[in-house]
């Protein structure tokens, strides 16, 4: 049996081999038969007209381009139709080669998932593949073959917009999120349900100076190998077929003509053999960085640091020919960036079908497909986190007869997508999203009397709405109020300096507080919220981030206890901006504060604690687990060894629940200061009431390696705290182990 096995894994090694090898075989003559023309045809991408999502470049005569094979891909084309239209055009050119179609499918197409810092709260590894499943099946049936995700971007400063459109702080979960999500954009290329991910933005745009988008980032080298790079890695080992570069400098040059990250790293160290494509129009932008004097001299810098397509620059189409003519571009660069691009087009099979995407029928049934509507509702619950219960005000008691549902979020439809939704013209997103009344509506049905009010608007400083928001709270058993950022405060572009509930919103949530009524508290975002007098004085707060389609239902599941909450915060929620940037694995100093109360001559504000409001890695439930009995298989481990540890997780409340059980590490001295703390492995349990299960964690080297002095991947000998809790700063079990020669 043993040999039946291993020759049939040969057999399909062999078949894999050979395939890839008639792949390259097929480019090498292709291209042989190019021009140059041709060539940097394929290095050129337009948007199409249907939105934009980056400062357009004019061009009528983008029709005629693609059928003389100047144009390899284009971007922002929605539909079986119009892709079919294009795809015709370039079916005209000289040598038929397909259009590469591309879209910012970020968190679902039509069906609308959480957005992406939202499922990360769910740490739920599965979910998060199978939503990206979905939505890749959508876009592809769509005419999509590729999208500009996932954003795999560390990000500490909850300033930067675009923290909505990754996975949060930490380095670990992050990179186990960024495999999930390429394995479910990607499934089996060559399937028609496949789409190429393109892993972004490389590298370090999450360390934006000031947390403003676009701006410079300076760091140690070893900082960028350690907390930034690791997620690109991880999704590279998962296949990811394609990166973005970032529209940052680091540390002086422009990530798109980086030669250090894209050829030395990327292609060189890591052997990537994707393409690299730009950001939206981040070649020309090197201009305005100050790094070259024009278009010309960008391409120059783009093509040789490894940046293989142009997107909306036009730098490459009017420049790289005469940079081949003047000897200052090889022809083996061009050979090299059209070799990795061809691939993934017949990688694609769009070579044996250029029309393979573009079935109008699997269009409208993937499209309506209601399994992805219940994905969609689990998924959205599974995110939404739980901050605050005191005395169990939630779950709320379905034999409540009076709801007051209060604040300017209760109505909207499409608000909850959040940014970077997909916005289809032809869909009412009125019917297709379920706003947050509609899913109370349909969660009570005619056992309770819903009461509305709005109250306020979200950012404007109009108290006229408080006086009737009051009175319909005064009627009321209890209040539901949903506030919170407007969709587009947070995202590309959507910096902001105060991360204050906007408006007037806090103070609609004390004048509802006043009432003495039980108040249960909804919060909206794309990223960490400052709401302090909120959390400290209203008894029950649901962090809703943006959920997407089915938002109205997922939260009523939570608000009424068919769904017992289990997200765990992916990022630091600040006490105030001035503690920004904060993250729980910072390095400890010579000085460091005791505690939040101490200020004298330690590293402490003498203003504001130290501690974040919440941290990292918390989500309570509406049940309790109680951790115990932790045993090691050895308390000193050589290099070549492995620790395995147990304990004891039990649900102690009355209700089913799942927890994530957190493993944490201190490597307590190094050649190089080590973090106080640093996430290892996680795993997410489902506990009925009463049940115990016995949780096995595994510790080895590669758990207990850094980069050190000299950016050697090393573990050194020494003591180690290692903890396991609910979150970072709840640690229930501890003990100490040693790592020896």
């Amino acid at each position: 049996m043993k040999r039946k096995i291993t020759v049939g894994f040969l057999m399909l090694s062999f078949f894999a081999f050979s395939q890839q090898n008639t792949i390259d075989q097929k480019v090498n003559a292709l291209l042989k038969k190019m021009t140059i023309e041709e060539k940097i045809g394929q290095l050129n991408q337009y948007t199409g007209d249907n939105q934009a999502t980056g400062p357009i470049t004019i061009n009528p005569n983008k029709e005629a381009e693609i059928k003389q094979g100047l144009i390899g891909s284009m971007l922002n084309v929605l539909g079986t139709k119009y892709t079919r239209q294009y795809q015709e055009l370039a079916m005209q050119s000289r040598l038929k080669i397909p259009l590469l179609f591309a879209q910012d499918v970020i968190h679902g197409y039509k069906t609308s998932f959480p957005i992406p810092l939202a499922e990360a709260a769910s740490w739920d590894l599965a979910a998060m593949e199978l939503s990206a499943r979905v939505a890749a099946t959508q876009a592809a049936a769509s005419g999509i073959h590729w999208t500009f995700a996932p954003m795999v971007d560390i990000g500490r400063d909850p300033r930067w917009g675009r923290v909505m459109e990754g996975a949060g702080e930490d380095t670990y979960l992050g990179s186990r999120i960024a495999a999930a999500r390429v394995k479910g954009i990607q499934g089996k290329l060559g399937d028609v349900n496949s789409v190429l991910a393109c892993v972004k933005h490389f590298a370090a745009y999450g360390a934006a100076i000031g947390g403003r988008d676009y701006n410079s980032v300076d760091m140690s080298e070893r900082m960028l190998w350690e907390t930034y790079l690791p997620p690109f890695k991880s999704a590279l080992d998962a296949g990811a077929a394609t990166f973005m570069n970032s529209f940052n400098d680091l540390n002086g040059i422009p990530a798109t003509g980086n030669k250090y990250l894209q050829r030395d790293i990327l292609k060189g160290k890591w052997n990537f053999q994707g393409f690299v494509v730009s950001d939206w129009g981040s070649i020309g932008e090197m201009v305005a960085h100050g790094y070259v004097k024009d278009n010309k001299e960008a391409a120059l810098s783009a093509i040789t640091a490894g940046s293989d397509m142009d997107m909306e620059s036009n730098a490459y189409r009017y420049n790289l020919a005469q940079l081949v003519k003047e000897n200052k571009v090889s022809i083996t660069l061009i050979d090299d960036a059209v070799r990795r691009i061809l691939r993934k087009k017949f990688e694609l099979g769009l070579f044996e079908d250029p029309y393979k995407y573009c079935n109008t029928e699997r269009e409208q049934r993937e499209l309506n497909n209601p399994e992805h509507r219940k994905i969609a509702r689990e998924v959205a619950a599974k995110s939404i986190v739980l901050l605050k219960n005191e005395n169990d005000l939630l779950p709320i008691a379905k034999s409540t007869k009076k709801i007051a549902f209060i604040g300017p979020m209760v109505k909207e439809h499409k608000a909850n997508m959040g940014f970077w939704a997909v916005d289809l013209p032809e869909v009412d997103y009125n019917k297709e999203i379920v706003s947050q009344w509609e899913g109370l509506k349909n969660k009570v049905g005619k056992n309770a009397e819903l009461l509305y009010a709005k109250g306020c608007e979200i950012d404007d400083n109009n108290k006229e709405g408080f006086a009737e928001a009051v009175a319909t709270a005064m009627k009321a058993d209890v209040v539901i109020l949903s506030i919170g950022e407007r969709w587009d405060m947070s995202g590309e572009a959507k910096s902001r300096s105060n991360i204050h509930l906007p408006g007037v919103q806090e103070e609609l949530v004390k004048a509802i507080q006043a009432t003495g009524k039980p108040v249960v508290v909804l919060i909206n975002a794309g990223r960490p919220l400052v709401f302090n007098w909120t959390a400290d004085s209203v008894p029950a707060i649901l962090y809703t981030w943006w959920l997407g389609s089915e938002a109205g239902n997922a939260i009523a599941d939570v608000l009424f206890g068919d769904y017992n909450p289990s997200a765990k915060l992916p990022m630091t929620f600040p006490r105030d901006e001035g503690q920004i940037p904060i993250y729980y694995n910072h390095f400890n100093t010579g000085r460091p504060a005791p505690n939040d109360t101490a200020t004298h001559y330690v590293s402490a504000y003498i203003d504001l604690k130290n501690s974040p409001k919440f941290p990292f890695g918390f989500g309570l439930s509406y049940t309790q687990f109680e951790y115990s009995n932790l045993k090691l298989s050895q308390t000193k481990m050589k290099k070549n060894e492995t620790i395995e540890l147990a304990f004891q997780l039990k649900n102690t409340g009355k209700v089913a629940g799942e927890e994530v059980v957190q493993l944490y590490l201190r490597d307590k001295v190094g050649s190089v200061v080590r973090p106080v703390i640093e996430l290892k492995d996680f795993q997410k349990i489902k506990l009925n009431p009463g049940e115990t299960k016995t949780i096995r964690f595994s510790i080895n080297k590669e758990k207990l390696s850094f980069y050190g002095k000299d950016l050697n991947w090393i573990a050194e000998p020494g003591d180690f705290d290692l903890m396991i809790g609910s979150s970072s700063t709840d640690i229930r079990l501890k003990t100490i182990f040693e790592l020896i020669e």
